[in-house]
């Protein structure tokens, strides 16, 4: 008789419901199904009885139908393990419907499955949450990535606007990781975003203005995103010149919202000129793009009625 520890262990079923539907969200791989013990036929049995389905080669769900985001996720990393969430995919809002970004060693070549986009990383050992699930890239590593990938400037500055308003990231942690990319494409241009970003811009309309109606006619820096209660209601103001009275709020919204908010809205403004003595105007984004120069003229003029003794300069649109 053959010694009894030759004998091959039985298939932990259990084990694989535990990992695969409490852990990996009804996702596993066929190498974690062999630590399982499970033979070829065991893996043939489950796919006949629909417990698996093949989402990529080697990589199953649990059920039949279109799998979720998070499943197409930890399948995307498991089929190119060992492997994480890179980029947008890597973010906590991802885009649903985008290819699941994944990144690997810079070392390693691996065949992308379909619906998965692979990047080779040299930034990977030491970059990677391992305690996430599925693994993914630190935010700030990821967030950087994402935004040298945007189709425009616009986009890149407002994917990060967005985590650094939402709270998810500090403008400063993007900075630090930003300084560790010596060699990347863009970097000059996303360093700038992210000064913009630490002085208080945190949205693309709000950087123009910066950019294009304050630095560039040589008005007095404002204060950004100053808290403030009117009325009992709590306020963000987008550019406060609290020495001259005046506070500016970039309007955004597409057709100035309902008729509702606009009433508001003017309606705040009017409880902080009463409350605070704070005279408030509102910029659209046409005042902004389509004539900076014009309105950085405007906001000198209002600057200088609350006491303001420098001058409007002419830029090189104003110039041209």
């Amino acid at each position: 008789m053959g010694d009894s520890g030759d004998a091959k262990q039985p298939f932990d079923h259990d084990g694989m419901e535990r990992l695969r539907d409490e852990v990996q969200g009804g996702v596993i791989s066929r190498r974690q199904l062999r630590e399982l013990h499970a033979q070829d036929h065991d893996i043939r049995r489950l796919v006949r009885n629909r417990e698996l389905t093949a989402v990529h080669p080697g990589v199953y769900v649990s059920h039949t139908g279109n799998p979720t985001w998070g499943q197409r996720a930890w399948a995307a990393v498991l089929a190119c393990w060992p492997a994480a969430l890179t980029g947008r995919s890597a973010l906590p809002k991802p885009p649903e419907r985008a290819p699941i970004e994944v990144m690997v060693p810079i070392g390693r070549t691996v065949r992308a499955p379909d619906g998965v986009i692979v990047r080779r990383r040299a930034r990977f050992e030491g970059y990677v949450d391992w305690a996430a699930y599925p693994p993914r890239q630190l935010i700030a590593e990821a967030a950087i990535d994402a935004a040298a990938d945007a189709s425009d400037l616009n986009e890149a500055f407002s994917m990060l606007a967005d985590l650094v308003q939402s709270k998810a990231l500090r403008a400063g942690a993007l900075v630090e990781a930003l300084d560790h990319r010596r060699r990347m494409r863009d970097r000059q241009l996303l360093g700038e975003l992210l000064e913009d970003l630490k002085e208080g811009a945190c949205s693309v309309l709000e950087r123009e203005y910066l950019r294009r109606v304050e630095r560039a006619h040589g008005l007095p820096t404002g204060e950004r995103q100053v808290a403030d209660s009117v009325a009992g209601v709590s306020v963000e103001r987008d550019v406060t010149y609290a020495a001259y009275g005046l506070v500016v709020e970039l309007d955004g919204r597409a057709f100035h919202g309902s008729a509702a908010a606009r009433d508001a809205d003017h309606a705040r403004d009017l409880d902080a000129a009463a409350a605070r003595g704070l005279r408030t105007v509102r910029i659209t984004y046409g005042q902004v793009l389509g004539d900076p120069c014009r309105t950085a003229a405007r906001i000198g003029d209002l600057l200088r009625l609350g006491g303001w003794e420098g001058q409007v300069r002419s830029c090189s649109v104003c110039d041209a």
